[in-house]
């Protein structure tokens, strides 16, 4: 029995050994893993770069990556000289092209320890231009390196990695939020419609029957200064005939213009009397005036209706064979390049509208937004009253139609306000929503972002207020933030796992 307790105790302690190697194992660092993360940004350039600590003496291999700004797509080609200068003294490398797409990898050997700065020199098609990483460490032994590394590695339990490799592949960016001026907006919808002096109403100068010149006059369809729409007879008409008047008026007038003729010559030779010629002249010139006013716009076969701008059929009020008489609407021309938008407001903001100064525009059939000054557009009109009908404001903006905007259709109205209060903004592709709650993606290092909810204030149509959660010395994904959020989804990518290329 003694015997089995001892060999069960031996059993035990060679267990609780090899446990203790095992784990001893496991938790022992592994020095070649270690990296250090650096980050620089240029106006031209975004940098983030994987290294070994340096160490006086021993090759580091620093991974770089190279991003334009402010498309944040990789650099493809240019050389690159890298200079780390510590004390004075300077070790550097030059690469005349990528080693991959965006990729630049570089092997250092430091000469002295102490702090120092990297320098990276770059030459593209478009200049030359510098970056630096300030702050750099150079380290006497391998020993103070590897746990001077390992006490920065950065971490985060909420994180999410996406590699400089996807983000190269999408519409991406990050940047601050800014703090500037962001008064009370006034969100409302407006109706689109055209500026008066970008239409024209054409209407029948004669009663008629409506005949069409061409098949194709459908609402849509370009149209000339000039071209003839329609024609109006009215030689079907028993009373009223328009091809009747015309005939008359022309009868007259070229019997008038022969009598007066005729007796201008007579007066020459005194046959006849001053009176009756000047009688003679006077019904010429009466026959003229009426004739020429229905040759202006009609033939012997009617009246010709021509579009009087250039632009394109807005609405027909006719049928091929339609009736219609001298004033009626024929057809609406619209040129569509200048519309205004009409909106009503709520009379709690009447003292804050005369210091209306822009607004956003958002387009809700292609999920569009403009500013004002983009479409060169302007306050045109502020009401002054209400009435019992309507208890609301109305007001007007004028804009150009550079977008696809449609007159008849609606839009959402952002109106901002003057007010030197300041706000911390970020854009409005920033923010997620999840459940009512709102969250961003914070930059920790180009390739790992932390999903931090926020709490938002009022909201522009492109920016919106942020309350809470959120530091202006903070970086934050302002593009391409959904495929963030989808690459944490689908849990592939491990936060914590090393960068490997």
């Amino acid at each position: 029995m003694k015997i089995k307790i001892f060999l069960f105790a031996v059993l035990a302690i060679f267990l609780a050994s090899c446990n203790t190697n095992h784990n001893h194992e496991i938790e022992e660092p592994h020095h070649d893993e270690v990296k250090i993360q650096l980050t620089a940004y240029s106006n031209e350039f975004e940098l983030f770069a994987e290294a070994d600590p340096f160490t006086v003496g021993q090759s580091s291999e620093i991974l770089s990556h190279f991003s334009h700004l402010p498309s944040f797509k990789a650099l493809e080609s240019g050389s690159m000289t890298i200079r780390l200068i510590v004390n004075g003294k300077e070790t550097r490398q030059t690469l005349e092209k990528p080693t991959r797409k965006g990729i630049y990898k570089f092997e250092l050997k430091p000469e002295t320890s102490g702090k120092g700065q990297l320098v990276f020199d770059i030459v593209t098609e478009k200049g030359n231009f510098q970056l630096t990483v300030p702050e750099v460490e150079v380290f006497a032994d391998d020993h103070d390196a590897i746990h001077a590394g390992e006490d920065i590695v950065v971490s985060s339990t909420n994180a999410t990695v996406f590699t400089k490799e996807q983000s190269w592949k999408i519409d991406f960016a990050t940047a601050h939020p800014k703090t500037e001026p962001f008064g009370q907006v006034i969100r409302t919808t407006a109706r689109v419609e055209s500026a008066q002096g970008d239409e024209t109403l054409i209407s029948a100068k004669t009663n008629g029957i409506v005949k069409l010149s061409a098949n194709n006059i459908l609402e849509g369809k370009p149209v000339s200064n000039g071209q003839v729409l329609f024609s109006i007879s009215g030689s079907e008409l028993a009373n009223n005939n328009s091809a009747t008047r015309f005939s008359e008026a022309q009868n007259n007038y070229e019997k008038a213009k022969a009598d007066y003729e005729r007796i201008a010559e007579l007066a020459k030779d005194k046959i006849v009397s001053e009176k009756d010629l000047l009688n003679a002249k006077n019904q010429y010139e009466n026959a003229k005036v009426i004739y020429d006013n229905l040759n202006k716009y009609f033939n012997a076969s009617g009246q010709n209706v021509v579009g009087t701008m250039n632009g394109y059929v807005k609405q027909v009020f006719v049928r091929n064979g339609q009736y219609v008489e001298a004033g009626q609407p024929i057809v609406i021309i619209s040129q569509n390049k200048t519309l205004l938008l009409r909106t009503e407001v709520q009379r709690k903001f009447a003292p804050i509208l005369g210091t209306i100064n822009s607004a956003n525009i958002h387009t809700l059939h292609d999920n569009q937004t403009y500013s004002l000054e983009e479409l060169n557009g302007k306050m045109v009109s502020v009401g002054r009253n209400t009435n019992s009908d309507n208890y609301l404001i109305p007001l007007s903006l004028q804009i150009d139609n550079k977008g696809t905007f449609v007159p008849g259709g609606f839009v959402e109205l952002f109106l901002k306000t003057l007010t030197n209060a300041q706000a911390l903004t970020i854009p409005n592709s920033a923010l997620l929503e999840e459940q009512g709650n709102y969250f961003v993606f914070v930059q920790i290092t180009p390739e790992l972002f932390e999903k931090r909810e926020v709490k938002t204030g009022a909201t522009d149509g492109l920016k919106t207020e942020i309350l809470q959660g959120l530091s202006q010395d903070e970086r934050l994904v302002t593009t391409g933030a959904i495929l963030v959020k989808l690459a944490q989804a689908t849990g592939t990518l491990d936060a914590e796992s090393g960068h490997n290329h």
